[in-house]
């Protein structure tokens, strides 16, 4: 099990240094990246979706809206659902900007992927699924004795 907890951190750690790296050229942190590519051509989420479809933590999610709303990217607006509610949702500028990185990013990713066959990938995506489950459960167990 130990030598598969290590493959699976480094792996992690060359994926976020190589991906990282990228995004910091596109003049985005790893966060405002997330954030971007979550809101693209959608028409805005709450925080709190928002909070649970990135890799943000709820804590830093506000800042990190706030310095994209600064810089003109992300705009709030009143849910019209939910008075209780704040949509964020891109600019016309946050819109050009997604469409500039996203796809760039996917095409730097894709040669990494591909060395994989795809079965290879298929088999992959099942397995780190099937492992990510288990690893939730054991934590909302842990969390019910707690």
């Amino acid at each position: 099990m130990v030598p598969v907890i290590r493959e699976l951190a480094r792996c992690y750690q060359a994926f976020q240094r190589a991906s990282d790296a990228h995004i910091r050229h596109s003049g985005l942190t790893p966060p405002q990246f997330d954030i971007v590519v979550t809101l693209g051509n959608t028409d805005g989420m709450t925080f709190k979706d928002l909070g649970n479809r990135t890799l943000i933590t709820k804590g830093t999610l506000t800042g990190v809206v706030d310095r994209l709303e600064a810089r003109g990217l992300v705009a709030r607006a009143a849910s019209p659902t939910d008075g209780r509610s704040t949509l964020v949702k891109l600019t016309p500028e946050g819109e050009r900007l997604f469409h500039r990185v996203f796809e760039p990013h996917l095409a730097f990713l894709a040669p990494a992927f591909e060395s994989l066959p795809e079965c290879g990938r298929k088999e992959l995506e099942k397995r780190l699924r099937q492992l990510r489950l288990a690893l939730e459960k054991r934590s909302q167990d842990l969390a019910r004795q707690g």
